[in-house]
């Protein structure tokens, strides 16, 4: 599977950057701007469209392997022989300790962003946002201005961010309007409760080796996504982790404090002095 990317940065160090759930990969578009620097030499980001968002393929089914799998291609198509600073956001983080752990090879450093490696429970939390973004009529839709007036997330922030997912093809010269992400999967997978997959963890992976790079594993301060109880299994998984919790930082921590990640990622690529 050919995932949609977006290039940042032409030298330097390489850093791959995976979202969330509704999310696309132009979400990390200001860390990795500010990473590649101002004559883009700095760093080269990939910003990687997970499967069932933004630009890339469908799937029929939810799989973090097969997520995984995708994404690990994605870097070698990208940059043959060649490894990456990987960096994952909730469902992307996910995904990336999949990678790191079925791909070692390809990861020389792993960024996991406010999520742990364990079973959620459910996609509760997330059921209105799909319920709101499959009852939009898009057939009545005539412009952007319009579905933001319908929409009913009422939370401006919430709004926007899923609206991103909202794109028109114009035929006949009207515009037909359709969701990016899927949102039959998703909404599937939510039908399943407990045995959601995407709020779940693939047991698959806890037969793998741990994963013997560095680890640099970022909590938002005031998001509850992380417990101090999920630091044993997170080591289990990748023994040389660190652990970054960033006061006042809720789940999108990127969003909250990026100055904060973007200094952290310069430590990553070795780059302690932007200066």
């Amino acid at each position: 599977m050919a995932l949609n990317t977006l290039a940042v940065g032409t030298a330097g160090p390489r850093i791959a950057f995976l979202h969330g759930l509704f999310g696309q990969g132009r979400n990390w578009n200001q860390i990795a701007k500010a990473l590649a620097g101002p004559d883009g030499t700095e760093a080269q980001c990939l910003l990687i469209d997970l499967p069932d968002h933004g630009r890339s393929p469908w799937t029929e089914e939810f799989s973090f392997e097969a997520y995984a799998d995708a994404v690990a291609a994605t870097l070698r198509e990208a940059a043959p022989g060649e490894t990456w600073a990987l960096v994952g956001h909730s469902l992307g983080g996910k995904t990336a300790m999949v990678v790191a752990l079925q791909h070692p090879e390809l990861v020389d450093h792993l960024v996991v962003v406010d999520i742990a490696p364990k079973d959620y429970g459910s996609l509760e939390r997330f059921e209105g946002y799909i319920e709101e973004m499959r009852s939009l009529p898009l057939d009545e839709i005539e412009t952007r201005a319009d579905a933001e007036e319908r929409f009913e997330e009422p939370h401006p922030g919430v709004k926007a961010f899923l609206l991103q997912n909202l794109r028109s093809d114009r035929s006949d010269g009207r515009p037909r309007w359709r969701w990016q992400a899927n949102l039959d999967l998703f909404a599937a997978d939510a039908a399943r409760g407990h045995e959601s997959r995407i709020a779940g963890w693939p047991t698959s992976v806890d037969a793998l080796p741990p994963y013997e790079g560095p680890v640099l594993w970022i909590a938002g301060g005031e998001s509850p996504y992380i417990d101090p109880d999920d630091s044993e299994t997170m080591r289990r998984h990748f023994p040389l982790t660190r652990q970054l919790t960033i006061k006042g930082a809720g789940h999108w921590v990127h969003t909250d404090a990026p100055e904060i990640i973007v200094e952290a990622l310069r430590r990553v690529l070795g780059r302690d002095d932007p200066d």
